[in-house]
């Protein structure tokens, strides 16, 4: 008998977090099989909704909303929206509104934006009402400083700048994403924002706010009607301390090659969690919505049984800013050569990362092809031939070594 069939009808699910993870998680459940109740838990008041247009459309007042037009109600999910998690035991999830026993559970979190202690009144984006907030206040002449030259920090100044404002963005690195990309990369996209009328102060440290504005170490006073801190986020994992549930050193929660935790009847998934990767040979966390959505419907299939691989995707993501589509696959660290596909100072460039000649990740810059080419030949481990690969006019599926 397989493990759906195994079902009671009397059988809870519990999934605390109502992002894209937790709704996928609730949805492929139901749709996988699962026969008794299923609730869903979010801490914001709106139904689940999209969050990568919250920094583009939404900003830019195309869109108010992004709901997923999934029939919670036709599927028999309980939305319990507004509700937060404080705590786990077995069998037993807590919650700011009481107790709710599951037979399985499924924590998808996520992260939240990290602040900064010395701009306390500044605004973060990552809920629909901060974009709602931040879009009342992106008028013309408005005086905007974003703090962090990240994605979310280019993506918000190419809609303030696209609005009329005026745009300072301060980063402590010397470089835009740092972190995520090398330095060399990060300085090209330095002229994206000084093309685009930005102000990118690198290598500046805030200091705190002050007389109406943003305060460097060094001195400098940036005069500011509007502050938004984009500085990375953390696993939204602070409600699982002390709990039976160890957290990693970086606070996510960790699972199995099948997103189980070490506690029986639990799983976790998307951005609140590091996975282990044998593809990349290390553990990996990764917070972008590619992961989100695929590891939302892998949970389900882990909780129902259906599971037929261990999860272990090609990381993905994406960012339009200052006119271009930036696309990243793979993961770069540790690859041994770096192979440009084109010229950055081309319209559209791409960038390969190999490792003893096999491709493990590629960044694309309005190329949209060779990201998917590229994604296939990273999942295969596949050996180029560096001549054709390098050559832009060759299809990179076609610069496979023979």
């Amino acid at each position: 008998m397989d493990a759906v069939a195994e079902l009671r009808t009397t059988d809870r699910a519990v999934v605390v977090g109502a992002g894209m993870a937790g709704a996928q998680a609730a949805l492929n459940l139901r749709q996988g099989g699962w026969r008794g109740p299923i609730a869903l838990l979010g801490d914001e008041p709106h139904p689940p909704y999209d969050r990568p247009p919250l920094s583009k459309d939404v900003l830019l007042g195309k869109a108010d909303r992004t709901t997923f037009e999934i029939d919670w109600a036709g599927l028999d999910v309980d939305l319990l929206a507004d509700r937060r998690a404080t705590g786990l035991d077995d069998g037993v999830l807590r919650t700011d509104r009481g107790e709710l026993r599951y037979d399985a559970l499924v924590i998808a979190t996520g992260a939240g934006p990290r602040t900064l202690p010395g701009l306390p009144a500044a605004r973060t984006l990552r809920t629909v009402d901060d974009a709602l907030a931040l879009r009342a206040a992106l008028t013309p002449g408005r005086r905007i400083v974003l703090v962090g030259a990240g994605w979310i920090g280019a993506e918000t100044a190419t809609v303030a700048r696209a609005l009329g404002c005026e745009v300072t963005v301060v980063e402590a690195a010397a470089t835009p994403l740092p972190g995520a990309l090398p330095a060399e990369l990060g300085a090209l996209m330095a002229d994206w924002y000084a093309a685009a009328g930005v102000d990118l102060r690198r290598g500046a440290t805030v200091a705190g706010a002050a007389d109406g504005g943003v305060l460097l170490a060094d001195g400098t006073h940036l005069p500011a009607d509007e502050v938004v801190v984009g500085v990375g986020a953390r696993p939204a994992t602070d409600w699982l301390a002390g709990g039976p549930l160890a957290l990693d050193p970086g606070g996510t929660v960790p699972v199995d090659d099948r997103l189980r935790t070490a506690l029986p009847g639990v799983w976790a998934a998307g951005d609140c969690v590091s996975y282990p990767s044998a593809r990349f040979g290390t553990r990996l966390a990764v917070q972008h919505w590619d992961h989100a959505l695929h590891s939302g419907g892998a949970v389900a299939a882990s909780v129902l049984g259906t599971l037929d691989a261990p999860y272990d995707p090609v990381p993905y993501f994406w960012s339009e800013q200052f006119g271009r589509t930036v696309q990243y696959a793979g993961r770069h660290a540790g690859a041994d050569h770096l192979l440009w596909r084109g010229s950055p100072s081309d319209p559209a460039w791409t960038v390969l990362w190999l490792r003893d000649v096999a491709l493990v990740a590629l960044l694309a810059v309005d190329r949209p092809r060779d990201l998917a080419q590229g994604r296939r030949l990273v999942e295969r481990a596949t050996v180029l031939d560096p001549a054709r690969a390098a050559d832009p006019a060759v299809p990179l599926k076609a610069a496979a070594a023979q």
